[in-house]
């Protein structure tokens, strides 16, 4: 026991050691940007769920100027390799940009969304990474904010479309195999009917397991993805792309919550989150009633 204290004292030790020579071999960075165009260009690596979750801090820093953001596909991927992930290594690829597009173009002041081929940057949203936060916890919408010492009302929807009347009385689900919390199970969902999975082919095959009566829904792009989303009667999902979408919305969700990274949090109007049985099955009551 004695010698755990001893362990544990030091790693502390050194975490704070290595966050104090981390920040200070960073040094000042430029908080105060004259941008003479009327444009603002950013680079992000992604992965998709931290590119909507950046959206925020992408309007503040661009005011009132058109947005041009730029997106990495050289990122090597930050997830652990326990974890399935897809995209061959990388946490962005052609066809996740060109899927994404559509979505973000539509949006106010939007200009484009395209491949990052080292086009000149104003914002490197990248460089929260090079700082000494736990970024398995907090709030990944408020990651932008600590590096560029702003702030914007995370409570209201930050994106907008058109809703697809078509899943208004759908609940629509989405479950990745990454971020999945023990002990949790959709089965009771079944009783309630009209449900729909959007995720990808292996994730619904393994919903449907529990929900034989599961209705699977591709989609073109991720601007059909949020149609679909803003226009149910209520999602539900784990920390993944397709929460992110739901968030931004702000439609009526329901958030499984990663007992090991809960840095996704639920804000504003519609909102829970679960991560034990009882409770998820008392939220979704609540929300169907």
């Amino acid at each position: 026991m004695a010698v755990t204290k001893i362990l544990k004292r030091y790693s502390e030790k050194q975490k704070y050691k290595r966050f104090i020579n981390t920040v200070n071999a960073i040094g000042k960075i430029d908080l105060y940007k004259d941008i003479d165009t009327n444009e603002v260009h950013f680079k992000h690596s992604g992965p998709l769920g931290d590119i909507i979750y950046s959206l925020p801090a992408i309007k503040v820093l661009a005011g009132d100027k058109k947005i041009a953001l730029h997106l990495n596909t050289n990122q090597d991927s930050f997830y652990s390799t326990k974890l399935k992930h897809y995209g061959n290594g990388k946490t962005l690829s052609s066809k996740s940009i060109a899927q994404l597009s559509p979505l973000l173009k539509n949006q106010h002041n939007f200009l484009t969304c395209d491949e990052y081929t080292n086009q000149p940057v104003d914002y490197d949203l990248d460089l929260f990474r090079a700082f000494p936060f736990d970024y398995r916890m907090g709030n990944i919408a408020r990651w932008q904010f600590l590096t560029y010492g702003i702030s914007a009302d995370l409570s209201e929807p930050w994106l907008q479309v058109l809703s697809d009347t078509d899943y208004k009385n759908k609940i629509i689900i989405s479950r990745s195999f990454r971020y999945r919390t023990p002990l949790l199970s959709y089965e009771f969902l079944k009783d309630y009917g009209n449900l729909v999975f959007v995720g990808l082919q292996d994730e619904y095959e393994d919903m449907k397991s529990a929900l034989p009566d599961l209705l699977y829904q591709p989609v073109d792009d991720f601007l059909q993805l949020a149609k679909i989303i803003s226009g149910c009667r209520l999602f539900i999902g784990n920390q993944s792309f397709p929460f992110a979408l739901a968030e931004a919305l702000k439609v009526r969700r329901a958030l499984e919550v990663s007992f090991e990274s809960p840095n996704v949090i639920v804000d504003g109007i519609n909102g829970y989150d679960f991560c034990y049985q009882q409770q998820f099955e008392k939220i979704i009551r609540k929300l169907m009633t």
